[in-house]
């Protein structure tokens, strides 16, 4: 299978602040005098380094990173926006991009103009855009707003509309990046089964996308960025999974806390968060197990212990209570300091930020805690696809914060 895409040691110099303003003559004498400039003088910033990768044909790659690790950057080199500092960067093919709001609009001109202008820069002609004109603004669903001007558009018209050119045209490799946010959920998953149309057909898709569920059901690898370096190159689900750890830390100490309760027989001294491979994580995908290890240490040995963990939202609102005493088991004569360790399947919240409760209690009915700490610990969870389909419920869209599976058949009425 040929390349579609390859690129060879990209690099991306930004000057910043004060010390980034130097003059045109300045860069000039130093070229002249063949002086080469220090990678790490001040007001230097590599936005990329040293990134090479090949993506073949039909391929449909993720680009995973955290905000700053270089992705936007990335696909703007990729798009022919900004030129690299260092390296190359070839491309086969006609290339569409969906990287910002309306990139590539010309805001004087109407809906309908772009479409065709956007057709022309691809390299189709009049007629082969008119082909696709109709199914582009049903997709869009702005036609009555089509032979308006889009510097009148919302920016939620305006990314219907680029998405819908930039997915229809055919281009041979299609850029995305996370700017299908900007829309509402609904448009975002007919955004999301366009693309699985897009990459069933055969043509390549770099997607850079912060919903774990699309991309473990769009795409068949991932790269994962971290601060400007190619840091993983594998499959999708590899890739989560290696961005997942790098949130990983030793825990939650507790051993400072004052805002506690109980009668101190036990205190909690740490939260921990593992994976399912026993690796300390700070982040999780909802579809995948965790272990959360509630360490303690005793001031006397106890006969028994009940642990309760409650998660809530930011605020504090409860969502989920486990205990070993829904569970009946009971966790009989625990040594001075261990660990209990609650094993949750899966987590069943959609993505965002969880906080956990942490109570211990010396018997099943007795609800005087023996050390009770709220807030003990935080959870990134990120978007897994928990239903198998690739999509999940919308926290903005007021679809709650708990996943329950289901399934779903036809009744035909009764006679």
């Amino acid at each position: 299978m040929s390349l579609a895409i390859k690129v060879e040691s990209l690099s991306k110099l930004y000057r910043l602040g004060e010390l980034g303003r130097r003059s045109f003559l300045h860069d000039w004498k130093n070229k002249l005098l063949h002086i080469a400039e220090p990678d790490d003088a001040p007001g230097n910033f590599w936005a990329l380094r040293d990134i090479s990768f090949d993506i073949e044909q039909g391929q449909v790659v993720a680009v995973i990173g955290h905000n700053g690790a270089g992705k936007s950057t990335l696909l703007k080199i990729l798009s022919s926006i900004t030129s690299p500092t260092r390296g190359s960067a070839k491309l086969r093919g006609r290339v569409a991009s969906l990287l910002e709001v309306g990139t590539g609009f010309h805001n004087e001109l109407t809906g309908r103009d772009n479409v065709f202008l956007n057709g022309a820069i691809l390299g189709m002609t009049t007629r082969e855009v008119a082909k696709k004109f109709d199914e582009i603004v049903a997709f869009s669903e702005i036609a009555d707003f089509i032979d308006t001007p889009v510097k009148r558009y919302s920016s939620g018209m305006r990314v219907r509309l680029a998405f819908a050119v930039a997915a229809h045209l055919e281009p041979e490799i299609l850029i995305v990046d996370e700017v299908l946010a900007v829309g509402d959920a609904a448009f975002q998953q007919r955004c999301v089964g366009k693309m699985g149309e897009v990459s069933r057909s055969g043509r390549t898709v770099l997607f850079v996308s912060h919903n774990a569920a699309a991309v473990e059901n769009l795409c068949t690898r991932g790269i994962v960025l971290h601060h400007g370096r190619m840091d993983f190159d594998g499959t999708q689900t590899e890739a989560l999974r290696h961005y997942a750890s790098r949130f990983a830390n030793s825990g939650s100490d507790l051993r400072a806390r004052t805002d506690r309760t109980g009668t101190g027989e036990a205190r909690i001294t740490e939260v921990e968060f593992r994976d399912a491979q026993g690796r300390a994580t700070q982040a999780v995908t909802s579809a995948d197990p965790i272990e959360v290890w509630i360490h303690y240490e005793c001031a006397s040995p106890l006969p028994k212990l009940t642990a309760n963990l409650t998660i809530t939202t930011p605020v504090g609102a409860p969502l989920i209570t486990q205990s070993n005493n829904f569970t009946a088991q009971p966790l009989a004569n625990p040594p001075l300091r261990g660990a209990l360790v609650c094993r949750l399947d899966t987590l069943p919240l959609i993505e965002g930020t969880y906080r956990f409760d942490i109570g211990l209690y010396p018997h099943f009915r007795l609800r005087v805690p023996i050390d009770e700490v709220k807030n003990a610990a935080e959870l990134q969870v990120m978007a897994g696809n928990y239903f198998g389909g690739g999509k999940l419920p919308y926290a903005a869209a007021g679809d709650g914060h708990i996943l329950v599976s289901g399934t779903w058949r036809v009744e035909p009425a009764s006679a």
